[in-house]
């Protein structure tokens, strides 16, 4: 007497064939009155199914969980078996293999004996499973469990000129030995402010963040401050020291990426009742600093850039006035809150930043006159 499915011990088994079987007299029967049959709802969830190996399959009614049970299912051959790697009960996988069965038009499993061996159908495609199950975990993970040594990514930074000069040969390095496949392009600032995160166009800013569109995340690193920059021997610089009336009677250079000629310290030095002299601007620190090599030019550099100045053989002293804090930070659109390669280029720009961090600012010697 040959085995019905019924006779199979496999509580989903004789569900799934009849309604393999009502599907295809569904088939046939719209075939006949030359018509497309319907789609029959699914015993389950109440939903439409329809053959997903068809043209027309409608993609709304697939269910990823099905492609998981299904994976579960080529790998182990058994009910019982892919039920506790699935962390559910028998019950609902072999609903599961019903659904699944109802879907692909095929029986996936069948019974051989006591135990179920799969289908010519279910071995041709359990390599396609496979691989779309892991796709698909790949594609839901947490970002953050991504290991950056195998991202493959470019990485735009829109950086102020003295950061991207203190920071960039280290970030470098860090990317080389951490983050092999990253690649770093900086930008300088632009005499106009651009919505540059939020059109994609860099992926973090660094320096003195400025307005920004209301979801942008701002994140604070630390409060730099101004000094002094001359080329060594200037007269009017001894030490770390310059006398304010000195200060204010030498020429002075200026740097601003909008091309200014005023700015803090020229606030600080009217509330003092003096006046300097700027004949120039350029827009970069760094590029600064070889104009007053070989001047008697005074200029003035973010304190994180000292080592930078003196690198090139130029003296940094103090200013004899106060001038306000210059508050550093990060600045990047919340799409790229949990991307692997981001939180590396956060964390590790912090990191650099903070080292690079100067001491205690001195205090204010307008006193000397």
């Amino acid at each position: 007497m040959p085995r019905t499915a019924a006779s199979t011990g496999d509580p989903g088994a004789s569900a799934g064939l009849r309604g393999t079987s009502d599907h295809r007299a569904a088939q046939n029967s719209g075939a006949a009155s030359g018509r497309d049959a319907a789609p029959e709802p699914d015993a389950v969830s109440g939903r439409n199914t329809v053959d997903s190996r068809g043209a027309g399959a409608d993609l709304r009614n697939l269910d990823l969980n099905l492609l998981v049970a299904l994976d579960a299912l080529l790998m182990e051959r058994s009910v019982t078996e892919a039920a506790e790697r699935l962390q559910l009960s028998e019950p609902a996988v072999s609903r599961a293999l019903g659904r699944i069965r109802k879907t692909l038009a095929d029986p996936i499993l069948v019974r051989a004996g006591r135990a179920m061996v799969p289908t010519p159908h279910a071995l041709a495609i359990e390599p396609e499973v496979r691989e779309l199950v892991e796709r698909v975990r790949r594609l839901f993970s947490a970002a953050h469990g991504t290991d950056v040594r195998t991202v493959t990514r470019d990485l735009t930074v829109l950086a102020h000129y003295a950061l991207a000069a203190v920071v960039g040969p280290a970030l470098l390095e860090r990317a080389a030995a951490g983050a092999p496949g990253v690649t770093l392009r900086f930008l300088t600032e632009s005499h106009v402010d651009l919505p540059v995160l939020r059109d994609g166009a860099a992926d973090l800013e660094l320096g003195i963040i400025g307005a920004r569109s209301p979801e942008i995340h701002v994140e604070p690193v630390y409060d730099d401050h101004m000094v002094g920059v001359a080329r060594i021997g200037h007269p009017m610089v001894r030490g770390r020291t310059i006398r304010l009336e000195d200060y204010a009677r030498a020429r002075h250079l200026s740097v601003s990426r909008r091309g200014r000629l005023s700015g803090p310290i020229d606030t600080a030095l009217e509330q003092l009742g003096f006046q300097r002299a700027v004949c120039a601007s350029v827009a970069g620190f760094p590029s600064s600093l070889f104009f007053l090599q070989d001047t008697d030019l005074l200029g003035n550099i973010p304190a994180c850039a000292t080592g930078m100045a003196e690198r090139i053989g130029l003296a940094v002293f103090d200013l004899p006035v106060e001038t306000p804090p210059l508050p550093y930070g990060m600045a990047w659109h919340p799409r790229n809150d949990a991307d692997a390669a981001h939180i590396w280029l956060r964390e590790t720009l912090r990191e650099l930043m903070l080292a690079q961090r100067p001491a205690v600012r001195p205090a204010s010697t307008t006193a000397t006159k």
